[in-house]
């Protein structure tokens, strides 16, 4: 491959562990904005038991993950390719 494809490629896997940190902060607050105030609930055994679940913060969160791991892969395979394809030093 050449030089510029492997910095295209992790400039790519740059900006997917970048997407899955924000995923996985993103599911954090909403899940923190959710469950924080008992006031807003009709019911407080929905806050104390947490059902009905929401979906949304776990799937941000499971988003994020995804895109952190693909994110790592990506970086790795750039940096295999990289230090493959060096010609060797004399």
């Amino acid at each position: 491959m050449e030089y510029r494809d492997l910095i295209i490629m992790a400039i790519i896997g740059g900006v997917f562990l970048i997407l899955g940190a924000i995923g996985i902060i993103w599911g954090r607050k909403e899940e923190g904005a959710y469950y924080s105030s008992i006031a807003d609930h009709v019911d407080v055994r929905e806050f104390m038991e947490h059902v009905p679940g929401r979906p949304e913060p776990g799937a941000l969160r499971t988003g994020g993950k995804i895109c952190f791991a693909v994110g790592i892969v990506v970086l790795l395979v750039s940096l295999g390719f990289y230090l493959l394809g060096k010609p060797p030093v004399t």
